[in-house]
C-alpha cells in the first residue's frame, strides 16, 4: 500500500512540475521558425527562462525518490536475460563514449548487450552510460570498463591504460567532422565566422570537435582568438544550438546528424552542412588486457557477425553503421599522427 501511494505521489508531483515549468514554453518544432522570423533572442530573457526551468528541475530532483530514479534511468542499462539463472555468471561492464545522451544510448546499444548476454551465458554484461566526455574518460583510463567503444582519440589513449584494440566501427568515410549553419545565416566563407561563436560537443570529441577545429585552422581561422568556442556537452546540443541561433555554426559528425535529420526533418531542413573534413578511422572497440581471452573472442565474434543475420542488422541500423570489424592497435596509427599535428598547430590537449 505504501509503495502504491509513493508511486501516485510521484506521478502527481511530476505532472504538477510539468505544467508549471513548461506551460509557457514553445514546442520544439517552433524553435527554428522563431529564430528565423523574429528578432534575435535576448540573451537575458533566454538565460532567465533557462535558469527558472533549471531551478525547478533542481528542486524536483532534490526529492530522494526522484534523485534515485534519475540516476538509475540515466546511468545503468539493465539487460534482459533468458529464463535460466545468471547468478554464477562473471560480471563485465561495457562503456560507450557519449555519442548520444544516456537515454538514446541505451535505446541504441541496449539490444546489442541483450544479444551478447543471451549468447555468452557464462558472462553478465551491463551497459553503463556516462553523462559527458570527462566522466567517460575517468572511467576508461581508470580501467573501470571491461569492454568499451571509445572515440579514436580515447582509443589511442586507452592503450596506455591497460587496454588493447580488438575491433572498430566500419564505414570510416562517415568518421569526419561536419560544420552546420542555418540556411538563412548569410555565412558563405569560413572567414565569415570570425567574431562569432561555434558549438562543439566536448574538447576531446575527435570527429565532432578536433577535426572541425583543425579544418577551421587550415582555412584561415585562429580558433583561439578569432571565434568563441562553446563546448555544449553532446552532439544533439551542438545541433540545437545552431538551430536556435545561439551560435553561428555547429560542429558534429554524420551519424548524429543523420539521426537528427531522420527524426526531425522539418527542423533539419533549416540547416545545411556547409563544410566537412577528411575522414579518419572510426570509433574503436577495446578490451582490458587482463580479461579472459575466451570471453573477449566470443564477444568479438558475435559483434563482427551482427551484419550476417536479420536481428543483428536491425541493431546496426539503429546506430547507424553497416557492421563492426576486426582491428588492432596498429589500425590507429593515422589517428596518432593527426593528434600530434593537432597539438602542434591548433591547441594543447589535456
Amino acid at each position: 500500500m505504501i509503495a502504491i501511494l509513493r508511486r501516485y505521489s510521484f506521478i502527481t508531483l511530476l505532472l504538477m512540475f510539468n505544467f508549471s515549468a513548461f506551460a509557457d514554453a514553445p514546442p520544439l518544432e517552433a524553435l527554428a521558425d522563431n529564430a528565423k522570423t523574429t528578432a534575435p533572442v535576448s540573451k537575458i530573457d533566454s538565460a532567465s527562462q533557462e535558469t527558472t526551468i533549471t531551478k525547478k528541475w533542481q528542486l524536483l530532483l532534490s526529492f530522494p525518490l526522484l534523485a534515485g530514479w534519475n540516476k538509475q534511468a540515466d546511468d545503468i542499462y539493465k539487460p534482459s536475460f533468458s529464463a535460466h539463472s545468471r547468478s554464477n555468471a562473471t560480471k563485465y561492464v561495457i562503456g560507450i563514449h557519449p555519442l548520444h545522451n544516456p537515454k538514446r544510448l541505451f535505446e541504441v546499444y541496449g539490444p546489442i548487450v541483450d544479444f551478447l548476454n543471451v549468447n555468452i551465458p557464462e558472462a553478465n554484461f551491463t551497459l553503463e552510460a556516462s553523462r559527458n566526455y570527462e566522466e567517460f574518460d575517468k572511467k576508461l583510463y581508470s580501467g573501470h570498463f571491461d569492454f568499451a567503444m571509445p572515440n579514436p582519440y580515447q582509443t589511442v589513449n586507452a592503450l596506455k591504460h591497460g587496454y588493447r584494440v580488438f575491433g572498430k566501427m566500419a564505414d570510416d568515410d562517415d568518421f569526419r567532422g561536419i560544420i552546420l549553419v542555418r540556411r538563412d545565416s548569410g555565412i558563405n566563407a569560413v572567414t565569415d565566422l570570425k567574431g562569432k561563436a561555434v558549438s562543439y560537443p566536448a574538447p576531446t570529441a575527435l570527429a565532432a570537435t578536433m577535426m572541425p577545429q583543425y579544418y577551421l585552422h587550415t582555412h584561415g581561422i585562429d580558433i583561439n582568438h578569432d571565434i568563441e568556442n562553446r563546448y555544449v556537452g553532446s552532439q544533439e546540443s551542438s545541433i540545437i544550438n545552431v538551430l536556435r541561433g545561439h551560435v553561428a555554426a555547429a560542429a558534429t559528425w554524420p551519424v548524429p546528424w543523420k539521426t537528427f535529420s531522420k527524426e526531425n526533418p522539418q527542423l533539419a531542413s533549416q540547416l545545411e552542412v556547409k563544410w566537412q573534413t577528411e575522414p579518419l578511422q572510426n570509433n574503436g572497440w577495446v578490451v582490458r588486457t587482463d580479461l579472459p581471452t575466451q570471453v573477449a573472442d566470443k564477444f568479438a565474434t558475435l559483434l563482427f557477425n551482427l551484419d550476417q543475420h536479420q536481428q543483428g542488422r536491425k541493431m546496426l541500423a539503429r546506430i547507424p553503421v553497416t557492421r563492426f570489424e576486426p582491428a588492432n592497435d596498429a589500425s590507429y596509427e593515422a589517428v596518432q599522427a593527426f593528434i600530434a599535428a593537432f597539438i602542434k598547430t591548433v591547441r594543447p590537449l589535456e
